[in-house]
């Protein structure tokens, strides 16, 4: 039988434009994702989910001294009450806390497999347990005393804190990372003990700037430990602004073995680098000869991480070698700074380390002032009840009396003794024990240390000196659990200064070899061995043929100009060999398939060029500023629209010749030319009709030479009659000119 539809009533239709509809559920959904899950709380660096299992796992009492539960069985208390998403997500974000090489200080403690440094994960959650640790109950101290707000769960059956009171600044402490709409967050792990110190001086200097908070906080400190090779100028503006990164380094040391050999034993790695992919990559290398300084990888870790690099010789300075492995492989690795937190009002923004740690310590000032409002009123009712206590000692026989003789015994002991419901009913449930002398005393005593308490707790709440004394007070205490002297507190990540790239010759590290750079017009690049004069067996793809090719060693640098105006620059070493075709030169650089290379030659470094587009417009560069380092290239000659590098030649001469299209010729003196590291350049010659063909540079005394069509170099007898001024239309080029109007090849 078919399901009947039901029919909407009219005035449950609305009626309202497609985009905002969409616009208006991307907002809220946005914004859900943004502060119910991504980013974390500035005041306990927190993420709901993170802080809805310590909160559970409070509430199932599973202290630090106590004994492990399922972590199936928090998982479902988390998920039943107050995180209803999926029990996989609460888990891992559970076994992140458990793990130490994850988190710098664990908020859980695990007992089973909770996953390794390798990237194996976590067994499944049936099989492991868990419990608080220390750390995390600092975090929940005072959650019973009205420190913070909370709310109620996703149905109302219960209620959930919004923030925690949080006894040591965790956001900066363990760090944190998420992805939201439209924004995102990276934070690194820090020392403890440093930030508690921040914290300190900030408390005394409210007005002290990020360089002097520096001094306190060395910078991030990773669980993995590493070397922070970030500079100082850096690091002050990334924790200014609080957008930045940092370099980090694996601790390598040397091991010496017998007859002079030795080894490079990497005992720290990178935060968050996967140790069996970092191997697999760099045994890849190795393979593939693109890592040459390595001869093997072993992994000998147990407890403790010992990766062990054999070098291929024994001449190699341990630090080149590893300058050569930092570059290739995750032994260096970048981690961001992104402080995009959520503050006390529920708003993102970003903050820098001052910021962060002014707004924990308002945090705490009002969890302090909360807890003591809170213990007031504690203090209060109990001294309501001691004082009717007192009342009752005082006139003993006579309540005595009250309460055996009188039908309704409380209503007499109000009005007899002029005492309040709650003091009447706490001497009627009075045990007849307490009515000896010693319990007098006692009563007495507790009478007159919580009327001292409540005296100097009203004092406190008056004074905002004394409030920063005790967050002072409190902080130290905090500080000596996390003391640098301690396993958990000490300091993981060190600091060093990268060597600068002239510091180190890479070049030894490369076995120098004759080699010689094929590139055919297509652009496939290859390398073969030595200098051959006969090239004729050298095979090419169908319907591709010779472009360049270049004598070289495998310590050169190749460098390559391009119709884009662009300069790039590949070592020779990593150029594609052996038999085949070779690889595509668009494998190597970001090379649009339009463009096409128009010169080959080797970095010599002291040497000028001239450069010129088919617009007519060139200049003069030296080579250093031809130089790049990345794949993109470096811009060098900007050509107009329409138009297209031709000209790339090295700049011998005092003079410039230059042909067009209309065959046109003209001589000029090169120094009219002026010499640029980057633009667009002068006119070297007008053009009426076509664009320019060629140019090159030549010495009056050797006179104007090119290369016909058989390879015969030609000369110019009377070139000094093409003679002019740069940026003329010239004469028609001399008799016996190549139609190509082309000089050829220098």
């Amino acid at each position: 039988m078919a399901s009947k539809t039901k029919t909407p009533k009219p005035e449950d239709i609305f009626l309202e434009p497609l985009d905002e509809a969409l616009s208006r559920r991307y907002l809220a959904y946005a914004l859900s994702t943004i502060t119910a899950r991504a980013l974390p709380d500035v005041r306990d660096g927190l993420k709901p989910v993170h802080r809805r299992i310590l909160y559970a796992m409070r509430q199932m009492k599973l202290n630090p001294s106590g004994g492990f539960k399922k972590s199936a069985k928090v998982v479902g208390e988390v998920m039943g009450n107050y995180h209803p998403h999926g029990d996989q997500a609460i888990y891992d974000a559970m076994v992140r806390l458990v793990q130490d090489f994850s988190v710098r200080v664990p908020l859980v403690d695990g007992q089973g497999n909770f996953g390794n440094i390798d990237g194996d994960n976590a067994a499944a959650m049936r099989y492991t347990e868990s419990r608080l640790t220390e750390a995390a109950s600092l975090l929940l101290d005072g959650i019973d005393e009205d420190a913070v707000d909370f709310r109620e769960t996703y149905d109302g059956g219960d209620r959930e804190p919004i923030v925690l009171p949080a006894a040591f600044p965790n956001l900066l402490a363990n760090g944190a990372a998420g992805i939201a709409v439209g924004m995102a967050t990276s934070i690194p792990p820090h020392n403890v003990a440093e930030l508690i110190d921040a914290a300190l001086h900030l408390i005394k200097s409210p007005n002290a700037l990020t360089a002097t908070l520096l001094k306190y906080v060395k910078g991030p400190d990773f669980p993995t430990g590493g070397v922070c090779v970030e500079t100082p100028e850096a690091m002050e503006e990334a924790y200014a602004t609080g957008r930045g990164g940092f370099r980090v380094r694996a601790h390598w040391v040397r091991e010496d073995l017998q007859r002079g050999r030795y080894q490079i034993v990497i005992t720290e790695i990178p935060y968050q680098v996967q140790k069996s992919r970092l191997i697999e990559k760099i045994a890849d290398l190795i393979q593939n000869k693109k890592l040459h300084v390595v001869a093997d990888v072993r992994d000998e870790s147990a407890e403790d991480i010992r990766l062990v690099l054999e070098p291929r010789s024994q001449n190699i300075d341990p630090a080149a070698l590893m300058e050569s492995v930092y570059k290739l492989t995750e032994l260096e690795n970048r981690f961001s700074l992104n402080m995009n937190v959520l503050g006390a009002d529920g708003a993102p923004r970003v903050m820098g380390l001052r910021d962060v740690l002014q707004a924990y310590l308002d945090h705490r000032k009002d969890v302090l002032v909360r807890r003591t409002g809170f213990r007031l009123d504690k203090i209060a009712k109990r001294l309501e009840i001691l004082d009717g206590f007192l009342i009752a000692y005082l006139n003993l026989d006579e309540v005595i009396r009250i309460i055996r003789f009188e039908d309704e015994p409380k209503a007499k002991l109000i009005k007899t003794f002029k005492l309040n419901d709650v003091q009447a009913e706490a001497i009627l449930n009075m045990r007849l024990r307490a009515l000896r002398k010693l319990e007098e005393m006692e009563i007495k005593t507790e009478h007159s240390a919580l009327k001292k308490e409540q005296k100097e707790l009203k004092v406190l709440l008056k004074s905002d000196d004394l409030q920063w004394k005790r967050i002072t007070e409190e902080l130290k205490h905090v500080r000596k659990i996390f003391d640098p002297k301690t396993l958990l507190g000490r300091r993981r990540t060190g600091f060093s200064l990268a060597p600068e790239a002239e510091d180190i010759d890479l070049d030894i590290l490369i076995e120098k070899e004759p080699v010689t750079v094929i590139l055919s017009e297509k652009g496939w690049v290859r390398t073969i061995k030595g200098h051959p004069e006969d090239l004729k067996g050298v095979k090419y793809k169908d319907g591709d043929r010779e472009g360049f090719v270049v004598p070289a060693q495998t310590t050169d640098k190749l460098m390559l100009f391009c119709t884009n105006g662009k300069f790039y620059t590949l070592d020779v070493n990593d150029l594609p060999g052996g038999r085949g075709h070779g690889e595509p030169i668009r494998l190597t650089v970001d090379l649009e398939n339009d463009q096409a290379v128009i010169s080959a030659f080797l970095f010599e470094g002291a040497r000028k060029f001239l450069v010129a587009s088919s617009s007519g417009h060139g200049f003069l560069v030296n080579e250093e500023d031809c130089l790049g380092t990345t794949r993109k290239g470096k811009q060098v000659l900007n050509v107009p629209s329409g138009a297209e590098a031709i000209v790339c030649r090295p700049a011998k001469g005092d003079m410039i010749a230059c042909v067009g299209d209309n065959k046109k010729f003209l001589v000029f003196p090169a120094g009219e030319l002026p010499e640029m590291s980057r633009g667009k350049g002068v006119v070297l010659q007008k053009y009426h009709a076509g664009d320019l063909s060629d140019a090159k540079l030549f010495f009056k005394k050797e006179g104007l030479t090119w290369t016909d069509r058989s390879g015969r170099t030609q000369t110019v007898d009377d070139w000094k009659a093409f003679t002019g001024k740069r940026a003329q239309a010239g004469r028609i080029a001399p008799r016996g000119f190549p139609t190509s109007k082309k000089f050829g090849r220098d």
